[in-house]
């Protein structure tokens, strides 16, 4: 039995897909040309799997945010913030954040999956009930394995099988926390989160939000999907992060419960690992105010993501229930949906691959993360592209000839 045994069976598989040419894992962006184009294998790529929404990780004054940090606080913070890791712009950033959300405190993390993996471990233990989404991000069910706390799944974007498993827990001495996302970041669906907060509260349990990817994205305000349901002032916590339409590095967690900042020194994924850099909370900052003074970033998004999910919708594809910034294509087989990916790639398109056990019920997709930054002939080659591979490869079927005269 060697150290890598257990994982065998994956490397029988990767081996496999391997064999056939280039794999996902093996991309490597050799050079970014600007928030929609890089080069890729030598090429003049257009990169639809970068989840820069609102294209903010080219945004010129978030650059000049970041270059000027980096030139008087230097490269790194070289701890955590309970030692030496807190500066001035750490401080401001979570003041921003909580004033974005309308709520009171907030703490930020180092990345996004610290977020989710140390607030919720540390809100619920021993005696208690974390009550998650079958479709929930690794972040979240890795959070799982380091508590005490009983973990359970209710059936994805079911507000009655939540209602059917908190009933079950009537007359349990612990808390309860129910943890739902915003836009699931497999087929880009959203959670109904009106109905899952008014189940909650109607048994008394908590409820987080992790809104990855819907920060920025939903809302008038773009403060995500709890804002656009009118339950802002009824989440718990909401946690997002800094690499999906801020375009950099970090996650948060904001709410107004009074006692939110012991999780400062309970936390230890918050404790325990160096801050953010000064040069990318610079950023960040300069990303939030465009978040609350540019919405013409996100109508942009919203016709770039209407004009290819119409476009897919109309020839046939398999998508996810309701469009958002993932578009996501369900194709018959993970051996198709690769020799897809690799016939994208090669005629000029990245976007991402979703296959099992990393989908929900074992589905093989294409993931593309739509930008602002894109322009509507990207996204009209991209859908065009698609559509004649897929009817190439037999995913689709072809349109029907026109009857000669």
């Amino acid at each position: 039995m060697g150290l890598f045994s257990s994982h065998s069976a994956l490397a029988a598989r990767y081996d496999a897909a391997r064999a056939l040419g280039q794999m996902p894992t093996s991309v490597v962006m050799d050079r970014l040309l600007s928030a929609s184009e890089a080069i890729i294998n030598g090429r003049r790529t257009v990169t639809v799997g970068t989840h820069n929404y609102l294209g903010l990780a080219f945004d010129e004054v978030c650059i000049e945010a970041a270059a000027a940090a980096l030139r008087t606080d230097g490269t790194g913070t070289c701890g955590s913030r309970i030692a030496n890791g807190s500066f001035a712009d750490h401080v401001a950033l979570e003041r921003e954040l909580a004033d974005f959300h309308g709520l009171r405190h907030a703490m930020v993390f180092s990345t996004g999956y610290q977020a989710n993996l140390g607030i919720i471990s540390t809100l619920v233990g021993a005696g208690d009930f974390l009550l998650l989404d079958a479709d929930s991000h690794a972040s979240i069910y890795d959070a799982c394995k380091q508590t005490q706390a009983s973990a359970i799944r209710f059936k994805h974007n079911d507000p009655a099988d939540l209602d059917k498993r908190l009933r079950r827990l009537k007359g349990e001495a612990g808390n309860k926390l129910v943890v739902v996302e915003g836009i699931y970041s497999m087929l880009g669906d959203m959670a109904p989160l009106k109905a899952m907060v008014e189940v909650a509260k109607r048994h008394g349990a908590y409820i987080l939000v992790d809104e990855a990817h819907s920060m920025g994205v939903l809302g008038e305000c773009g403060c995500g999907l709890a804002e656009q349901e009118g339950v802002l002032d009824q989440v718990d916590f909401i946690v997002g992060t800094f690499s999906k339409s801020l375009g950099a590095v970090g996650g948060y967690c904001v709410s107004n419960h009074d006692e939110f900042d012991i999780l400062r020194v309970a936390c230890r994924p918050y404790m325990f690992t160096a801050s953010l850099p000064p040069a990318t909370v610079a950023s960040v900052r300069a990303a939030l105010a465009a978040v609350r003074e540019r919405p013409q970033l996100r109508a942009k998004l919203w016709s770039n993501v209407h004009r290819l999910y119409g476009a897919l919708d109309a020839a046939g594809f398999q998508l996810g229930a309701t469009p958002s910034p993932i578009v996501a294509a369900c194709l018959p087989s993970e051996a198709l949906t690769l020799a897809m990916w690799r016939a994208l790639l090669e005629a000029g398109y990245y976007v991402n691959v979703g296959l099992p056990p990393a989908t929900p019920s074992g589905e093989s997709l294409l993931r593309c993360a739509i930008s602002a930054a894109h322009s509507d002939a990207q996204i009209d080659g991209l859908a065009d592209l698609m559509i004649r591979k897929a009817r190439e490869f037999g995913a689709l079927a072809s349109p029907p000839q026109m009857a000669r005269a």
